[in-house]
């Protein structure tokens, strides 16, 4: 056995270097934003604790997998000196895989809310608990033996009585870390933590023990979540559910959400970081404005009324408030040739709606960029090499699509942008994204016919792509598109308050369904479908397409943006 451990560590060692990741920058440099509050300040206060945000890491330890020399892990704390009376709550880690670029963030206790009858809102830990080290020998004299130039030791703080962790500690030395090295937080500060997302799973020496590596976010999230995220890690030697958490992240209780941007500062926002959203450049069912398909005969049905109602130009007749109740939806002109028409959208007229909004406790800004389409087209159905036209499948009245840009309220700074994909989606940190040139503004790619969003041009198969069967997804350049930086209306900021600063337009307080529920005989088509193949492999083919989206068997009506799930929650991540 101690052979076989020194040659583990030994191959760590011979293992080539490897260039540690660059840190990511935007394209183009943040502009000074307009006067505010708190937006942009690089300080925010959650009431008790004011917190900055730490980019600016020196290195700890790196794991390498002994397997693939490419899967690396680096470790950070914030290097040299913190601001006077500010304190670090625990290190940072990412894969060498993407960039250098994260956040942990320091607190420190605001004097003029200090009530000298309460404790302290920061304290350091009484003592340091070892989770794991890369060295798992228990023989004095094989340490002595093998190489210690490379290991890590990770700590779990143990706060005191009243006080929760905030995050983990990571050393080369068996020695445990200063008590100063980091604070606890007093626990009417905090708020419950969740892990997320594995970020890796570490093994070490030659008992092979693993430490399951967690990105963390708040468990209180959306627009009015106090949750703050504090940009650490979680980590534990076996595998658990993700509200098993032993460690905390902050809550924001400045109910004031000071830093949140001001209009003048959304506009700029927007101006700035408004991405370009590309249609397919086979694309039949194009946006338009809300007011244009509303001009051009859009009627209000009832159920049960026979006679339907044309619409006003900005939606002031329409049912307002309360939910959907199924009682009414929207329909194109009953004039077939105008039904034609309409279809097709107006690009010329088309618009990005906007909804400024809290995220993460109000230490992020999220602008939800909502997109209208009058009509949305049949789906395609990729079998393997074969690509099938499901004619009917797929279309639907109206289309209500969106990606959210999640801004840092610290700086300004675009972190990521949400796209989403039908049912689902996902969020693209800013290092992959595909910029305008010479800009900060981000190309957003529209599916062709469904509308979802995508990061980059190309196809995305939903289904199963490693059989090659799905519903595709093309998205490709084309001169088909609309500049959010200029074509944009804000309809929504509910943190700004009632004082007419954000009007919301009539018709986003209508509930209820923006197109007639669709029902397709999807059954009788994939029989169709299936038929056309040989028989020894229908079998296997029909099997697959019974397990596709559940878009295939019907379509409800679809609803506003006021419906969606994620107006007052978070995006789906």
């Amino acid at each position: 056995m101690l052979g076989y451990k020194c040659l583990h560590w030994n191959n760590l060692k011979d293992l080539p270097p490897l260039k540690d990741p660059e840190t990511f920058s935007l394209p183009a440099s943040i502009p000074q934003w307009p006067p505010g509050q708190g937006f942009g300040s690089g300080t925010i206060s959650l009431g008790k604790l004011q917190i900055i945000k730490i980019t600016n890491f020196e290195f700890i330890w790196r794991y390498r997998s002994t397997e693939n020399n490419n899967k690396r892990i680096s470790f950070y704390k914030p290097k040299g000196s913190l601001p006077k009376d500010f304190h670090c709550l625990g290190h940072y880690c990412q894969s060498d895989s993407h960039p250098l670029r994260g956040y942990v963030l320091a607190a420190r206790d605001l004097v003029d809310s200090f009530d000298q009858q309460q404790k302290p809102a920061l304290v350091e830990p009484l003592d340091f608990t070892l989770v794991w080290s890369s060295n798992d020998s228990a023989e004095e004299e094989e340490e002595e033996q093998c190489d210690k130039s490379d290991r890590g030791y990770f700590w779990l703080p143990q706060s005191p009585e009243g006080y929760k962790s905030i995050g983990f500690v990571v050393t080369k030395s068996p020695t445990k870390p200063e008590l100063n090295e980091v604070r606890c937080v007093r626990a009417d500060l905090t708020d419950n933590c969740e892990a997320h997302k594995v970020i890796a799973t570490a093994v070490s020496g030659s008992l092979g023990v693993p430490l399951f590596i967690w990105t963390t976010r708040p468990s209180d999230r959306g627009m009015w979540g106090k949750g703050v995220s504090a940009g650490t890690f979680f980590c534990r030697t076996r595998l658990v559910a993700r509200e098993d958490v032993t460690i905390a992240c902050l809550k924001n209780l400045d109910l004031s959400l000071h830093a949140m941007p001001n209009v003048d500062q959304i506009q700029a926002l927007i101006q700035h970081y408004g991405p370009t959203l590309i249609f397919h450049p086979g694309e039949i069912y194009l946006p338009s404005s809300v007011s244009w398909f509303f001009k051009n005969g859009a009627v209000l049905c009832e159920k049960g009324n026979p006679i339907d109602q044309l619409i006003d130009e900005n939606g002031s007749n329409l049912p307002q408030g309360g939910s959907n109740d199924k009682q009414f939806w929207i329909d194109l002109p009953c004039d077939e040739q105008q039904r034609d028409f309409v279809k097709r959208g107006n690009l010329e007229s088309s618009k990005l709606y906007v909804h400024i909004k809290p995220a993460l406790g109000g230490t992020f800004t999220d602008l939800v960029f909502w997109i209208f389409c009058p009509f949305n087209g049949p789906a395609t159905l990729k079998l393997a090499l074969v690509d099938v036209s499901l004619i009917s499948i797929g279309q639907h009245v109206c289309d209500w699509e969106h990606f959210t840009l999640r801004i840092s309220n610290f700086s300004g700074e675009l972190y990521s942008i949400y796209f989403s994909q039908h049912s689902g989606g996902q969020w693209i940190e800013a290092y992959d994204l595909e910029f305008v040139p010479g800009s900060n503004r981000a190309v957003v790619y529209s599916s062709k016919h469904g509308h979802a969003s995508f990061p980059k041009a190309g196809i995305y198969l939903q289904g199963s792509t490693m059989l090659g069967i799905g519903i595709r997804n093309d998205t490709a350049h084309s001169n088909l598109f609309v500049d959010s930086s200029s074509r944009y209306e804000i309809i929504s900021a509910e943190y700004l308050g009632s004082d007419g600063v954000v009007a919301e337009p009539p018709w986003l307080q209508y509930m209820r369904e923006w197109g007639p529920k669709v029902v397709y005989d999807s059954r009788e088509e994939i029989e169709k479908l299936v038929n056309r193949f040989p028989r020894t492999v229908r079998a296997s083919i029909a099997t697959v397409l019974k397990k596709l989206p559940v878009e295939l068997s019907g379509e409800e009506g679809p609803t506003g943006p006021k419906e969606k799930n994620n107006w007052y929650g978070d995006e789906r991540w």
